[in-house]
């Protein structure tokens, strides 16, 4: 085979199929383009997903009849001057976007500097390009790109619905629009309303008033009333944005916005420290809610490795992570302590009669003697448990409890005070304004493991010396595995030596987990020591398994507890990091508020 040329139009196409790989891309290009031209209104108008007709509107700088063929030329760019790749100040800077588009579509320039007289217009189709011709238009640029891939007919093929080609289209919209809240950006999609992300002017608000009332736009009020701001710094790096709440998380992470120097960004560096930084209060599979910037000296980060523009690469990614992971759990510790205001509604909703299973019946013998209220028999101290027990054995399972209490003090702290106890599971407790379920054991497994974390720190976890050793069999890799790894457990206050083929002795326990089943720790620790061999630093495999011995060592879930004890839970929470969600992730408590009620049982 004879090795030769391949034509240009074709070269063009080949190479396109990298910067232009559906309607969304070459939206994203455009609006970068009008952005880097200084424009401050943007109008995007969509038909049929992008795939009839993408047209870009903005009031920018403009070129002149000289530069718009060169605009359409292969890496001709004005973002460039001193043609220093490490000094990159602007989103392009490669000068393929327009080329690529003119080679897969039929492209048309309109544009206008502040000093000329008229517009100027120049036309590409399918990679020919006709001489520039006068235009009206006012001082800026207006960019029509009509049947996106008429020259590739393949490529349609893998383009989605027109409504998916928006939502794509609309995603990257909403991207840019978060990194330049300067910007007044309007979309039109077919013969929809038009959503307008509308710009304050410079000196209306602070710059971080501005961003807010940019995110409360595209993010919804939800996301900024349930997010803690982030803000940090590390020699001339600087972490800032919005840390959603544990217990406001996704099953994807389509809702995580991340910026570098405010260029839109999917980074495995930046993704890989956000998973870090919520690694012990996210539910398994989950992901939070975030807007994070990244602003780091442009010679620190290479932002010219994909022609996307998508994927960046740091000089020093470790003091990048360091950095995230410091930002987002310091935002997080002011707010862990709460849990997101999306759950009230839920729980309100799932109390609506259409969507509970049962209905509560009452089934009370009329002619007995009882001090009821409502048909429910009231009580007078909060120590009459066993009294409640006898009381209620004729109550649905679904309305019993194991303690109620009429008359509540005062509320000690912001949790309130315990009034009741459901289920042998579910706290009760209410303030001035709300009423406070909790679930114990999730709310204990969090101040369990709180306290060994601190423990850990401190290299000061108080053991408890069995009087009794207790010989515990395994499978013998497991027994290995604990064996192997007897010093990290002895920092864990756990103290185990082998005791014959696949037997373990163990010796000390931390004295937090008080009476627990010794057995089935060691095997969740060796299920833990196994799933965290290499793949993760010893911190991360210590924090691991004081997870695991701290949901061992909780309250379990149908202990009944008294007044106090559960007092005393309430109050513990209320000085416990991270005390919003358990160990895995899930609400530690839901609060309800008194106008939620009302609004309930229709008195509002």
């Amino acid at each position: 085979m004879t090795i030769r040329r391949l034509p240009l139009t074709l070269v063009n196409r080949i190479a396109a199929g990298e910067v232009v790989e559906r309607p969304a891309a070459v939206v994203k290009e455009l609006v970068e383009n009008a952005i880097d031209a200084g424009a401050t209104h943007i109008i995007i108008n969509l038909r049929e997903g992008g795939q009839s007709v993408i047209c870009v509107t903005d009031n920018g700088c403009g070129m002149t009849q000289e530069e718009l063929p060169l605009a359409i030329e292969r890496h001709a760019t004005s973002k460039l001057p001193d043609e220093d790749l490490w000094n990159i100040q602007t989103l392009g800077f490669r000068g393929e976007a327009l080329p690529s588009i003119g080679a897969v579509s039929r492209l048309t320039i309109t544009s206008r500097t502040q000093n000329d007289d008229q517009a100027w217009q120049i036309h590409v189709e399918g990679g020919e390009v006709s001489d520039p011709r006068p235009a009206s238009l006012a001082q800026g640029t207006r960019i029509e790109v009509r049947d996106l891939f008429f020259a590739t007919p393949a490529r349609l093929k893998f383009l989605k619905s027109a409504r998916t080609e928006n939502d794509y289209a609309r995603e990257v919209i909403e991207r840019l629009a978060m990194a330049h809240p300067h910007v007044d950006f309007t979309l039109q999609e077919d013969d929809k309303r038009p959503v307008r992300f509308a710009a304050h002017p410079e000196g209306m608000l602070a710059s971080d008033s501005i961003l807010r009332e940019r995110l409360r736009a595209i993010l919804g009020p939800e996301f900024m009333e349930n997010a803690a701001p982030i803000s940090a710094s590390r020699e001339a790096m600087s972490a800032t944005g919005f840390a959603g709440f544990p217990t406001l998380h996704r099953p994807t992470a389509r809702e995580q916005y991340l910026f570098v120097n405010n260029r839109p960004v999917r980074d495995k560096i930046i993704l890989s420290a956000v998973r870090g930084a919520y690694g012990d209060v996210l539910p398994s599979g989950r992901y939070p809610m975030l807007v994070l910037f990244i602003t780091v000296p442009p010679r620190e980060v290479d932002i010219n490795v994909h022609p996307s523009k998508a994927e960046v690469r740091f000089r020093d990614g470790n003091l990048v992570r360091g950095l995230i992971v410091t930002a987002i759990r310091k935002a997080l510790e002011e707010v862990a302590q709460f849990t997101a205001s999306t759950l009230a509604p839920r729980a309100l909703t799932m109390l609506q009669p259409e969507n509970r299973s049962t209905t509560f019946r009452h089934v009370f013998d009329p002619s007995a003697n009882r001090t009821s209220f409502g048909g429910y028999p009231s009580f007078t101290t909060a120590g009459s448990t066993a009294l409640a027990s006898s009381m209620l054995a004729d109550v649905p399972l679904s309305v019993r409890t194991s303690a109620l209490v009429a008359e509540m003090p005062s509320p000690a702290g912001r949790l309130g005070a315990a009034v009741a106890q459901v289920h042998g599971t579910f706290i009760i407790a209410q303030t001035e304004e709300s009423v406070i379920i909790v679930d114990q054991h999730a709310a204990h497994e969090r101040i369990m493991y709180e306290k060994m974390k601190q423990g850990l720190t401190a290299k000061d976890i108080k053991r408890q010396i069995l009087l009794i050793p207790e010989v515990v069999e395994l499978d013998t890799p497991d027994a290995e595995r604990l064996i192997a790894r007897a010093d990290q457990l002895a920092e864990l206050g756990v103290v185990v030596e082998a005791f014959g083929q696949g037997a373990i002795l163990v010796r000390e326990i931390p004295a937090l987990l008080g009476s627990t089943d010794i057995k089935a720790l060691l095997k969740d620790l060796a299920e833990e020591f196994g799933e965290y061999e290499e793949a993760h630093s010893l911190r991360d495999r210590l924090e691991a398994i004081c997870s695991t011995m701290a949901c061992h060592g909780s309250v379990r879930a149908g202990r009944r507890l008294n007044a106090d004890e559960m007092n005393a839970l309430l109050r513990q929470m209320e000085h416990t990091a991270n005390s919003g969600q358990c160990n895995h992730g899930r609400p530690t408590y839901v609060e309800l508020k008194k106008t939620d009620l009302e609004k309930l049982f229709d008195r509002r």
